[in-house]
């Protein structure tokens, strides 16, 4: 009965629509007084506890970065660099628009801030190009969800936190899977505007643009080069990564690129603990949610029924697969990892994945909740900047949604996908 009212007023909560972090929270202090054998304070001890960790602390410092590189003239670079690449090519304008997301993913690690920042610019300058509306902004979208795979990645560093994996390796596990769903959705991209005959720009590729280009976004293309090549060269932690990271995106900002000024800091320090503030009451209360299911001995109850259900390790993973991207659709991403990572990484060490490998097939799955509705973040973020309704970039955004799951499978079944860049700094 303990489980039923558990999941039973979470659902009802999530249906009346209670944001996602406070419906968490309820649905656990529910539990509490029907229950009657775990304290009241459990609830607040777990908040408290679960956002008093060292690693965390990177979550605020690269949603700071991220907001101040999406304000600081980076995402206009990033796009004439990446359209100096592919631009002229048969749906140039649409591949363009996923180079620079896949560049800004390795910059924001935030999968809306980087449908925000590439959007606004982007989805205006494909219709301009006789795209259709409804193609652009589904473009951008899935295009966005890049953004916590290619590092560095909030939910990368969550799942870190909770199940004990080395954050370091987790980034750099994730850059070949986030080419690989890059390139997925730019093949995609291609044969849609191939059918539809959306021209590339006039401008011929050169290695003359291509390095004007470079060269004008190097400040830009430099920052992953720091943080990775800092964290895995240990010269500091992720967390201290993300502070640099603000320190560099301050610095381009104000003195490089000259885009911002003294006074938008107060209006992006605001943005920026507004959206911390969301993420940690998320992360506290998803985490007094899966503490209670621990002690209600859930997770032994999911990982025996999976195990029962078939010896085969791909049937299971399947089952995994499928549950996933049907959480991804209801679920935030950082509430799913916090609450799943305790239940499925025991069952995914069990049938013999490693815990990065498996890491990085939690954070593809629930990405490609980004663009799933009726929770796909990315789609709001894009029905905003374009006007469409959820329903019109629902349809628009299946065969996007094929390439991305096309590439999840390959993420699944290729271990080295994940793993051959770690085994060259061990």
């Amino acid at each position: 009965m303990t489980t039923l009212v558990l999941f039973g007023s979470f659902a009802i909560l999530l249906i009346i629509s209670v944001p996602i972090g406070i419906a968490l929270g309820l649905s656990t202090l529910i539990t509490l007084f029907f229950s009657g054998s775990i304290p009241i304070n459990f609830l607040m001890k777990e908040m408290v506890t679960s956002v008093d960790s060292f690693p965390l602390m990177a979550v605020p410092f690269f949603i700071l970065a991220g907001e101040i590189m999406g304000k600081g003239g980076i995402s206009e670079r990033l796009f004439n660099f990446a359209n100096a690449l592919v631009g002229n090519k048969t749906g140039g304008f649409a591949m363009a628009t996923i180079v620079t997301c896949m560049f800004f993913a390795a910059i924001s690690g935030s999968g809306p801030a980087t449908v925000a920042a590439i959007g606004g610019i982007m989805i205006p300058a494909m219709v301009r190009q006789g795209y259709d509306k409804k193609f652009a902004t589904a473009t951008v979208a899935a295009a966005g969800s890049i953004g916590v795979i290619i590092p560095p990645s909030i939910p990368m560093v969550i799942y870190g936190v909770v199940g004990g994996a080395s954050i370091g390796d987790m980034f750099i596990a994730g850059i070949i899977p986030g080419l690989l769903v890059g390139l997925s959705l730019m093949v995609w991209a291609y044969v849609h505007s191939r059918k539809h005959n959306y021209k590339g720009s006039e401008q011929k590729t050169s290695l003359a643009n291509i390095g004007k280009t470079f060269w004008e976004a190097k400040w830009a293309l430099v920052i992953p080069v720091i943080i990775l090549g800092g964290i895995y060269g240990g010269i500091f932690t992720p967390t201290e990564a993300a502070v640099i990271a603000v320190v560099y995106g301050i610095i381009a900002g104000l003195l490089l690129y000259r885009e911002l000024s003294f006074k938008d800091m107060p209006k992006l320090l605001a943005d920026a603990a507004l959206t911390t503030a969301t993420v940690l009451i998320i992360v506290g209360s998803a985490t007094a949610f899966g503490r209670l299911l621990t002690v209600e001995q859930i997770p032994t109850q999911v990982a025996n029924l999976l195990l029962s259900i078939s010896d085969s390790h791909i049937v299971i993973i399947l089952l995994i697969t499928v549950l996933l991207l049907i959480v991804g659709c209801f679920m935030d991403t950082l509430a799913a990892i916090i609450i799943l990572t305790p239940i499925l990484l025991p069952i995914a060490v069990d049938i013999g994945y490693d815990p990065i490998h498996f890491g990085i097939i939690m954070v593809v799955n629930l990405a490609i909740g980004f663009i799933t509705p009726p929770l796909g973040v990315n789609l709001f973020v894009g029905s905003g900047i374009s006007g469409l309704s959820i329903e019109q970039l629902s349809k628009a955004i299946v065969p996007y949604f094929l390439a991305m799951l096309f590439s999840l499978l390959m993420i699944t079944f290729i271990p080295q996908l994940s793993l051959w860049l770690i085994s060259f700094g061990n």
